[in-house]
Formats: structure tokens, C-alpha cells, sequence
């Protein structure tokens, strides 16, 4: 990439990543590129869609996401350790507006650019939820495909209802009460 090509797509990025947080994930592409100061023509020509935008402002927090997993397959609790790791996901969901809705739609769709960050997710999540589940924290037959949706999906009510802010914690919460094998839970079992 030539120097000011790079430069152009580091400005893009850094507008992007500005706009999305302060507007949504729906702000305009146009509002971008302005703000850059380059045309609409040089961000598609850098990110053909908006998904590939998304992936590229969002690569860096699920970087750090993935390495958060990693450093939690050693905790000494795998329950909780999962637990800590879907928090911070709802977390990084939630400081776009928008994000959450991207990431749902996603997840059914491998050919998007977006897929790009899913997938190592789901396969950081999917050690997390294996070593939960061996351990007898977690019922066998929960998926870490079905995980993610409902991460994202409270997110997303977190968004939705921004006057309750404990609302993300509620639903985790009580999502994991589903998800632990007990035998209150064992009549729901596959």
C-alpha cells in the first residue's frame, strides 16, 4: 500500500471508529469518508461494505477479547471464568451502538467480513464453554453458537434501555442459571 493509500485508510478507521461509538453503526459511510476528508469512493475502494468496515475498527477489541480468553483457560474456576469472558463481550458490545445487531446478524452469515472476528470468537468461546462443561458447571448440549446470540441479543436489550444500566447483568445472570447442569435443570436437558 503506498503511503498516503495507508494514511487513508488509518484515518478512515479512526473516523470510523469515532462515529460509530458517538452515532451507531448505522452512521452514515458518507459522514466517514467526510470526516476522513477523502471521498466516498476511497473508503469502498479500502472497505467494499460495511461489514468490512465493522471488522476492521472492531479486529483490535476482539484481539483483546482473545487474549482475555486465553489468559482465563487457566483460571481456576472454568464456570467463571466464562462467565468473566461473556461480561466483557456484552461490554465491548455495548460500547457501540449498533455493534450488537452486526455481530447477531453475523453470525448467520459466513461470507460476511464480520465473520472474520466471529469466528475466532466462537472458537475462544467455544474452549471456555468445553472446559466448563468438563468440569460440571455447565450442562452438556449448551453451544457456544447459542452462547454468543444471547450475549449479543443482552447487549443489544442493554442498548435498547439505556435508563437501566444494571439490565446486562439481570439477563446474564439469569441466562446462566439456565445454563448450569443441576438438578433443577435437568428436566430441560437436550
Amino acid at each position: 500500500m503506498r503511503a498516503d493509500a495507508r494514511r487513508n485508510y488509518q484515518r478512515l478507521l479512526c473516523e470510523a471508529r469515532a462515529a460509530f461509538a458517538e452515532h451507531g453503526t448505522d452512521t452514515s459511510l458518507e459522514d466517514v469518508a467526510r470526516r476522513a476528508g477523502v471521498g466516498i469512493g476511497t473508503l469502498y475502494r479500502h472497505f467494499p461494505t460495511r461489514h468490512a468496515l465493522l471488522s476492521a475498527v472492531f479486529e483490535d477489541a476482539v484481539s483483546d477479547l482473545l487474549t482475555r480468553s486465553h489468559a482465563l483457560l487457566d483460571a481456576p474456576q472454568p464456570c467463571t471464568a466464562l462467565v468473566e469472558w461473556l461480561r466483557a463481550i456484552i461490554t465491548h458490545a455495548g460500547e457501540y451502538r449498533g455493534l450488537a445487531r452486526a455481530l447477531m446478524s453475523a453470525s448467520r452469515d459466513d461470507s460476511s467480513a464480520l465473520a472474520r472476528c466471529s469466528r475466532p470468537m466462537r472458537e475462544a468461546g467455544t474452549r471456555l464453554l468445553t472446559r466448563a462443561q468438563e468440569a460440571g458447571a455447565v450442562r452438556r448440549g449448551v453451544s457456544i453458537e447459542d452462547l454468543m446470540q444471547l450475549t449479543n441479543a443482552i447487549a443489544l436489550a442493554a442498548e435498547e434501555s439505556p435508563d437501566d444500566p444494571e439490565l446486562a447483568d439481570r439477563l446474564l445472570t439469569l441466562t446462566l442459571r439456565g445454563l448450569k447442569a443441576d438438578s433443577a435443570t435437568a428436566a430441560y436437558r437436550d
